[in-house]
């Protein structure tokens, strides 16, 4: 009867003995009391873990958000790419490589590199553009520096071509790994 599981209609024959019985009464007011406290810590407990489930989900959405927010600054360096006049660059080195997760281009250009506007794309090998930007080469210490805006998180993990020109100028072209 304390934990409400007994219908009302089979309760009745012993309500007058209950009433009527301190010791009786005293039980039943404390399986009453227990049942009660049972409840309310079940309750608790599933408050609770709904403000823990709501809080990971808060953390890993503004951890998930804040992540995608931040620019990653990628630097290329093709200084040793340089190109002697009438020879193509050395064949031997190693693909330049470029995380997708990088949204800022620093790139150093070819020594003898000129300060100025250039030109930049990304292409597969079979030659079709998945990129195109654009950005101002400044000299600093020596170095043609080349600062690129560009989102490759469109690119999948591939081989491709990174070309560079200066406005106007031919293309020149470097093999490229997106990771």
């Amino acid at each position: 009867m304390a934990s409400h599981r007994v219908p009302l209609a089979e309760a009745e024959k012993w309500l007058d003995h209950l009433t009527s019985c301190s010791p009786c009464y005293r039980d039943f007011s404390r399986l009453q009391k227990a049942q009660q406290l049972r409840r309310k810590r079940t309750w608790l407990a599933i408050a609770a873990t709904i403000l823990l489930c709501a809080s990971i989900g808060g953390w890993a959405f503004v951890r998930w958000h804040n992540g995608t927010q931040t620019v990653q600054t990628a630097t290329l360096d093709l200084r040793d790419w340089s190109v002697a006049r009438g020879t193509e660059p050395n064949p031997n080195l190693p693909p330049i490589e470029l995380s997708r997760k990088a949204s800022s281009l620093t790139i150093l250009l070819p020594v003898g590199s000129a300060a100025g506007p250039y030109e930049i794309r990304i292409i597969t090998r079979s030659g079709e553009p998945v990129l195109d930007a654009h950005g101002t080469a400044d000299l600093e210490n020596g170095i043609t520096q080349l600062q690129v805006t560009a989102s490759l998180q469109s690119l999948n993990a591939d081989s491709y071509l990174l070309e560079i020109r200066r406005a106007g100028l031919a293309w020149n072209s470097y093999p490229l790994r997106v990771k």
